[in-house]
């Protein structure tokens, strides 16, 4: 009989190792998209981030922000001055997802806080946690998510936050899955979000034309 097994309750890095022969890669040049070409953002782009960053240490004074409250003051906002809310894209609120394990009668499965979808593969996969999470707790989870691509052919990319920090992730699949990781980024530094919001624009950028050329 085959065993359903929640991902939040299963995935660790051993275990994707093990059965999926997940490997990290840590050379910088695997995953440039975090860090090279980034584009510029304007005074009204900072001066918005700065009001999310702003409101956050509010709501923060009253106590831990749980995982609802990263994602209506945090994410969503994000997603939206990102573009991830218009065309091309298309934004999905906690799909289900499964994945198999070969040779074995087990799948995994879970729900996505949002998955953004741009001509029927996977864009972004995005994992809020409460502010006390710590954000390595989260990266097997995440990764596990994004094995669910039926994409083999192109990059996955995530983003991991908890409101506080945010951690972006690429993931290959052309032969065995190799996963790379950007710097943390906190919401504390200030300038990091300018950060954040350029990688994201890059990152869907890139994936706008690389479909754009495939299907000219």
């Amino acid at each position: 009989m085959v065993q359903t097994i929640a991902i939040s309750e299963k995935t660790t890095l051993k275990y994707l190792r093990n059965k999926f022969n997940l490997q990290r890669n840590d050379e910088r040049q695997f995953f440039p998209e975090w860090y090279e070409n980034l584009p510029a953002i304007s005074d009204a782009d900072k001066a918005f981030l700065d009001r999310v960053r702003s409101r956050y240490f509010y709501q923060l004074d009253e106590g831990t922000l749980l995982e609802g409250g990263v994602k209506m003051m945090i994410v969503a906002p994000l997603l939206d001055i990102a573009g991830f809310y218009d065309a091309p894209f298309k934004t999905r609120f906690e799909p289900t997802v499964t994945l198999a394990v070969e040779t074995e009668e087990e799948i995994l499965q879970g729900r996505i806080d949002a998955l953004i979808v741009q001509n029927q593969f996977w864009v972004w996969v995005l994992e809020a946690k409460r502010t006390t999470f710590s954000l390595s707790l989260g990266i097997s989870q995440a990764l596990a998510y994004m094995l669910c691509n039926p994409a083999l052919d192109k990059p996955t990319f995530g983003i991991l936050t908890g409101g506080e920090d945010f951690i972006f992730m690429k993931l290959v699949r052309q032969q065995s899955p190799i996963y790379g990781l950007s710097r943390k980024f906190s919401i504390l530094n200030e300038g990091d979000l300018y950060d954040v919001l350029k990688i994201m624009r890059h990152i869907a950028g890139l994936i706008a034309t690389s479909n754009e050329v495939s299907s000219g």
